[in-house]
């Protein structure tokens, strides 16, 4: 039986702890709606409201970004290191302009508004028509340091 590969790097892009306050706010609105019809559906209207924002917030807080020994995992993507070339960490500015209007359609992205870093990653493999890969990261030179690690290991 062979050991695990330990990651070379591990970031969940979970969503901000204000947002869970307002998956609350939300149930709360619902309640509202809904108290008119009396207290039960009060507490109905608050619980469904409450359960439907809080599903949604974990949704966005669920996406996941490692680096093992040969691949790059992205949410569901897997990405060979070998198709993998130059690393751009993006920071603040130029992290926005790649998200927005020098970004490719074409382009494999992970992004997530509530994260300002973000790495772009040019892909080399000649039979995939995607230019690069854009993530989303809080620590993008962190994740460009495990790649380059990664690749040369």
């Amino acid at each position: 039986m062979t050991s695990p590969v330990p990651l070379a790097y591990d970031e969940r892009l979970t969503a901000p702890r204000t947002w869970w306050l307002i998956a609350v706010a939300v149930g709360f609105s619902m309640a509202l709606i809904v108290l008119p019809y009396g207290g039960l559906a009060a507490l109905g209207g608050f619980g469904a409201g409450t359960l439907v924002a809080c599903m949604w917030v974990s949704a966005q807080g669920s996406s996941r970004i490692r680096v093992t020994h040969d691949q790059l995992i992205a949410d569901q993507a897997r990405i060979p290191l070998t198709a993998l070339g130059d690393v751009l960490v993006l920071e603040g500015e130029e992290a926005r302009a790649w998200r927005t209007y020098k970004a490719d359609l074409r382009a494999h992205t992970l992004m997530r508004s509530y994260v300002t870093g973000a790495v772009r990653i040019e892909n080399t493999d000649p039979d995939d028509p995607t230019p690069y890969i854009f993530l989303s990261t809080r620590t993008p030179q962190a994740l460009a340091d495990a790649l380059g690690h990664a690749r040369t290991a």
